[in-house]
């Protein structure tokens, strides 16, 4: 069985028969995984390797970018481009209809950012994004000094043209997801290994922190995070991935055979649940639709 069930409302979202099952293996160390709906085709970071790798049922694993700037959070924006959290370049960038990859947040008030880590896009098309420095090191990024003294959680404008850091008192900030309705900001803390709730204000910026839910156990930590279209929170723990309902209940949790590092829905009808994990790709069918990322 893939779960262990903490509450009955978990058989809602995922059938006690349902299984876990491996993609892909043999990389270093895989995150920031993104499917792409009309290609059908998986994308995910490896970030040791300094490649974003891609899957697909008929190909299996192939390098898609080499080198990647060794990526880790990946999305698309509203108009299909991919939008990268790149730990080396210590920048987010979007690639172009072209091909160009361009640089479109490396610096706050004069100072490089740390490493961005995980990224969304909210539907007036601006981008938020953590930056903790797991980057700052040869094999997750490289080795660079830490310019600023805090690790924040920034907005990109809509037009690009604003950074604005939203909030600057977490430990590690991470994974990062709105609630569908998109009222609700929800940032991990991997190192305090619990989840914050902000409530999203009409300029963007966020405010009234407050714990909405807590990890505890070895082998997995709060890292990335998703959210499914009734609101309940998809979160990488110990031994999986944990599920929390809107209310901060503990589900239970999806047990997974690797650490766990991040997830993404997808699939045909967005019910299938993506998992990067240590040095494999993960697979389990839902019984929910995620968030589509489109």
């Amino acid at each position: 069985m893939a779960l262990d069930v903490r509450d009955s409302r978990l058989l809602d979202l995922v059938d006690s028969e349902a299984t876990v099952e491996q993609l892909a293996t043999g990389c270093q160390f895989t995150e920031g995984p993104l499917w792409h709906s009309i290609g059908r085709y998986l994308l995910f970071s490896d970030i040791p390797a300094n490649k974003i790798r891609r899957w697909d049922a008929e190909s299996g694993m192939t390098v898609f970018r080499d080198p990647s700037g060794k990526s880790n959070g990946l999305t698309y924006d509203r108009g299909g481009h991919l939008i990268a959290c790149e730990h080396a370049n210590r920048r987010v960038s979007r690639t172009t209809a072209d091909g160009d990859v361009l640089t479109i947040a490396s610096h706050y008030e004069g100072k490089r950012l740390n490493s961005p880590n995980d990224i969304v896009v909210k539907s007036d098309r601006s981008i938020y994004f953590t930056d903790p420095p797991y980057g700052l090191s040869a094999r997750g990024g490289a080795v660079s000094e830490k310019e600023l003294d805090f690790q924040g959680v920034y907005r990109l404008s809509p037009d690009g043209a604003t950074l604005t850091l939203l909030v600057d008192d977490f430990d590690r900030p991470n994974g990062i997801c709105f609630s569908p309705d998109e009222s609700i900001l929800y940032i991990n803390d991997t190192k305090r290994m619990h989840v914050r709730a902000f409530d999203v204000q009409p300029d963007g910026t966020i405010a009234n922190g407050r714990v909405f839910a807590e990890e505890k156990g070895d082998n997995g930590v709060p890292d990335g995070m998703k959210v499914d279209v009734q609101g309940n929170v998809y979160l990488t723990g110990p031994n999986g991935i944990w599920i929390f309902a809107p209310d901060g209940t503990h589900l239970g949790i999806i047990l997974v055979p690797e650490r766990c590092a991040n997830l993404a829905w997808g699939g045909d009808y967005w019910k299938s649940l993506f998992i990067t994990a240590s040095t494999s790709v993960y697979r389990i069918e839902c019984k929910v639709e995620g968030i589509a990322v489109s």
